[in-house]
């Protein structure tokens, strides 16, 4: 396995390869970036230049730099040091002999061109990209499996496929759940969407609902605020992921976190709106009823003046309308009610203007506020306070409004990359430095639900949360810190020094690195759920060559703590999709059509040509993925293989 980054990405998912999946593991970084985390501009950069020196010097002594090129630390893995991912490069990084190359860099077009580069290098290379454009990555991912289909002459043994990941999507549906403690925590791809939810112990004669299945139980201690939130090494018993009947019914005053629901989660309008006019958008309710107000009244005096007067309906319309703009003669030899009525509606015409006037000022401000940043509304309660609106807080917050939560934003940078986001989705939005005194209190800080953290700077993030705290000691709170060691010693402090409030710390390459192995292993990861501090994994297999699922039923093939069957894909072979997790609406935008069968009974028989959707353990899948891939290493070095 080749693995190429400059930020701790690259390193965290080379030591889940080594040390989960057991691979040999050749690391690719910068000669002078390799291992720092992403700048830290401004006031944060002198407070955390200890904290990145001791994150230097710990990741420099485990990759094992000896200041060459590069150097090998182990009999599973080496680092290559090189300034630009180039042909010689990769070459020496051994592409063209490799199983699977990540490109991790944090920098899309130096992905695609390293993997245009690779793959003419080596057309049977599994490719695992990271892009943040989404609509690009499709196109690149369909552009480089054709490459390699022609390549190999779509053989059967070939197993060159590309699957393109964001860090930034794999990880934002745990980080908005994790804010929602309690509800929903939510994996989702474009066209797939998998929802789990915790629940909490059973009342005394309570009869608990599984759901579909049962995905974990909680650890003892994770209902309590002040819990390890699944810490074995705080001597509390830790989350059981995957357990078997036995353990569930065994299991009592423990939470559980089951399968609940599987659907398609679409934007929070639908396509076209009925009902409603079309200008509901650009006048106000009040403006509208004064309008219709208006209308009604000139109805009535024109059916008033054909009473008086006789007239055709059209006619006396006419004479109304006139007389209502004041351009009709007077009514001097007229009747007595003839006059009364023109009276009435020249009144009606002074009331029609301003109402003019105020329709055409509401519509411009409407046009001129489209374009501008929305304030916090008064009163508003209840929200999630969101800080940082990069790559991460954009991704979460689309996740957020998905999921109908009312949002405000902090921003300090107005051309930060989630403000056109926010513009579109109409999000409050507050512009100043979080660590500034009364930003936050701009924000409703002190009627906000929860406080998510998800600067670039680990000590913004940390100085916000801190100041929130001071505010409100029993806010909810997430942050997110660049490196996993720091969240987890952060965690522990700020749950010591507030026992009675929710405290939550999540590392992104955490979060994104186990998809991201798992894709390089070969197998289509759809997402991931963090129980506590352990995750899960949803994966599309294959169930042709995989003795664990092949033949047996699907009772047979669970194995708890392992893997466990959740779906099958009942589409013809031929009809499959490639990418379970791409889009797949049926042209209408509104559902899905995935084929994906979810209420599999335990006696059905896997078959060979069967594809299925199970929930792994990041052991339990290398155990799947480890078996077939010694097989296709042997192939390759006989030169049967792939």
């Amino acid at each position: 396995m080749v693995v190429c980054g400059d930020d701790g990405l690259a390193h965290r998912l080379a030591a889940e390869l080594r040390g989960v999946y057991g691979e040999q593991v050749t690391l690719v970084v910068p000669p002078t970036a390799g291992g720092v985390p992403r700048p830290v501009a401004g006031r944060a950069r002198a407070a955390s230049a200890a904290l990145l020196d001791r994150m230097n010097a710990a990741r420099g002594r485990a990759a094992g730099r000896l200041g060459g090129t590069s150097a090998e630390p182990g009999a599973n893995g080496r680092v290559l040091e090189a300034a630009e991912l180039s042909e010689a490069v990769l070459a020496e990084a051994g592409v063209d002999r490799a199983a699977a190359l990540a490109l991790v860099w944090d920098d899309d077009e130096t992905n695609i061109r390293a993997a245009l580069t690779a793959r003419r290098l080596n057309p049977r290379l599994r490719l695992v990209l990271r892009l943040y454009n989404r609509r690009l990555g499709q196109h690149i991912e369909e552009l480089l499996d054709q490459a390699a289909s022609l390549a190999s002459g779509n053989g059967p043994e070939a197993d060159a496929s590309t699957t393109v990941l964001s860090d930034a999507d794999t990880a934002a549906p745990a980080l908005a759940a994790t804010a929602l403690a309690g509800t929903s925590k939510v994996v989702q791809t474009d066209g797939l969407l998998l929802r789990a939810v915790e629940r909490h112990p059973p009342r005394p004669g309570e009869v608990a609902d599984p759901g579909l299945c049962t995905l974990a139980l909680l650890s003892a201690t994770s209902n309590d605020p002040a819990g390890a939130d699944g810490s074995e090494s705080s001597g509390e018993q830790g989350p059981q992921l995957l357990p078997d009947a036995a353990a569930v019914a065994a299991a009592t005053g423990r939470g559980t976190v089951v399968l609940e629901q599987v659907s398609y989660s679409g934007p929070p309008l639908p396509p076209t709106r009925t009902g409603v006019p079309p200008f509901a958008s650009l006048f106000s309710r009040r403006l509208r009823w004064s309008l219709a107000g208006l209308v009604a009244c000139v109805v009535a005096l024109a059916v008033a003046l054909t009473v008086v007067t006789g007239d055709h309906p059209l006619h006396a319309t006419y004479e109304t309308l006139l007389d209502l703009f004041a351009i009709n003669e007077p009514a001097l030899n007229r009747d007595a009610g003839r006059q009364i009525l023109q009276l009435l509606s020249g009144l009606v015409g002074l009331l029609l203007l301003p109402v003019l006037l105020a329709a055409v000022l509401e519509a411009l401000g409407t046009f001129r506020s489209a374009s501008a940043l929305r304030k916090p509304p008064r009163g508003l309660g209840g929200h999630v306070v969101l800080l940082g609106l990069g790559k991460i807080g954009t991704r979460v917050l689309t996740r957020l409004r998905e999921l109908h939560i009312p949002v405000v934003c902090v921003e300090a940078d107005p051309e930060a990359r989630g403000m056109a986001t926010a513009r579109r989705l109409r999000v409050p939005v507050v512009l100043g430095d979080v660590t500034q005194e009364g930003v936050l209190e701009s924000a409703k800080i002190h009627r906000a639900h929860a406080l998510l953290a998800l600067t670039s700077a680990d000590t913004t993030n940390l100085e916000a949360v801190l100041y929130a705290r001071s505010l409100r000691a029993d806010l909810r709170v997430v942050l997110r810190l660049y490196d996993d060691d720091f969240a987890t010693a952060v965690y522990r402090t700020l749950r010591a020094a507030h026992p009675h409030a929710l405290t939550r710390s999540r590392s992104v390459s955490h979060l994104a690195a186990p998809a991201f192995a798992g894709a390089m292993m070969g197998r289509q990861i759809l997402g991931a759920i963090p129980v506590e501090r352990r995750v899960l994994l949803f994966a599309a297999v294959e169930v042709a060559g995989l003795a664990q699922l092949e033949g047996r039923t699907v009772g047979e093939a669970f194995r708890a703590g392992a893997w466990r069957v959740l779906a099958l894909d009942a589409n013809a072979p031929d009809e499959r999709r490639d990418d379970l997790a791409g889009d797949a609406a049926d042209g209408t935008g509104l559902a899905p059509v995935s084929g994906l069968v979810w209420d599999l009974p335990d006696t059905y028989v896997l078959q060979s040509s069967d594809r299925v959707v199970l929930a792994a353990t990041r052991r339990g899948l290398a155990e799947l993925l480890g078996r077939r891939g010694a097989r296709d290493r042997a192939g390759r070095g006989t030169g049967t293989g792939t």
